[in-house]
C-alpha cells in the first residue's frame, strides 16, 4: 500500500495532466499506470521521471525488447516487484515468450548466485578483463 494518495487525472493540476497525457500517447494511448498517480504528488519528479525514462527506453543502440530485459533484471536484482510487473508486461507486448522470461530469470539466479560468491570471497578482476 502507497504512503501518498494516487492522483488520479481528474484531480491532477494542468501540469500533471499534461504528462499523463504524454504518458499516455507515447504508449498508444495505455492508461497510466499507479507509479506515475504517486509521483504526480511531486510534479517536478513526476517530469523528471518520466523525462527520463521516456529517453532512456526509447529508440537507440540496443533493441526495444533489450532495454525491456535489462530493466526487468535490474528491477529484479532490486526487488521491485512493481518495476518486474510493469517491464514483463511491456517486454511481452514487445515480443518477450514465456521461453525468454524463463531464460532470463535463469541468467539472473545464476548472476546473482556468482556476483554474491565473487563478492564473498573477495575476488580480484584479472587484469585482462579490465576495460
Amino acid at each position: 500500500m502507497t504512503i501518498v494518495n494516487y492522483i488520479e487525472e481528474e484531480d491532477a493540476s494542468d501540469r500533471v495532466k499534461e504528462v499523463y497525457r504524454d504518458i499516455s500517447e507515447s504508449r498508444g494511448g495505455a492508461k497510466v499506470n499507479n507509479i506515475w498517480k504517486v509521483l504526480a504528488n511531486d510534479p517536478d519528479l513526476l517530469e523528471s521521471t518520466w523525462k527520463r525514462l521516456k529517453e532512456v527506453m526509447g529508440p537507440g543502440t540496443l533493441d526495444p525488447l533489450v532495454k525491456e530485459l535489462i530493466y526487468i533484471a535490474v528491477s529484479v536484482a532490486n526487488g521491485c516487484q512493481y518495476c518486474v510487473h510493469s517491464h514483463s508486461a511491456a517486454a511481452k507486448k514487445k515480443g518477450m515468450t514465456d521461453e525468454m522470461r524463463s531464460e532470463l530469470f535463469s541468467i539472473i539466479a545464476t548472476a546473482s548466485q556468482t556476483n554474491a560468491l565473487a563478492e564473498a570471497y573477495q575476488v580480484e578482476v584479472d587484469d585482462h578483463l579490465k576495460i
